[in-house]
């Protein structure tokens, strides 16, 4: 069952961080030689390729009319907080 939006620019910050990941794993693994500030421009690249695909795929959204005028009321079709067991309470969940 989906709980949430789905979130492209997460996706893409994930995505560019696991790449700098598997560079860094090659660079230790031998395959391949990575100078350490070659990451700079992979990370910074990737979160700022993040952040302008959340910003308009949140404007989409907006357009599209599926936010709520008021972003504090919780939505109708999620469960509240508490309703999801989020292990913190006596049951653990």
């Amino acid at each position: 069952m989906l709980l949430h939006r789905f979130q492209p620019g997460r996706l893409v910050a994930g995505v560019f961080l696991a790449l700098a990941g598997v560079v860094y794993a090659g660079d230790a693994g031998g395959l391949w030689e990575t100078p350490w500030f070659a990451m700079i421009p992979l990370v910074v690249g990737g979160l700022c390729i993040a952040g302008a695909v959340g910003v308009m795929a949140r404007s989409l959204h907006r357009r599209r009319g599926a936010l709520h005028a008021d972003a504090d009321e919780p939505r109708a079709d999620f469960p509240a907080d508490g309703a999801r067991g989020s292990g913190g309470g006596p049951r653990g969940g």
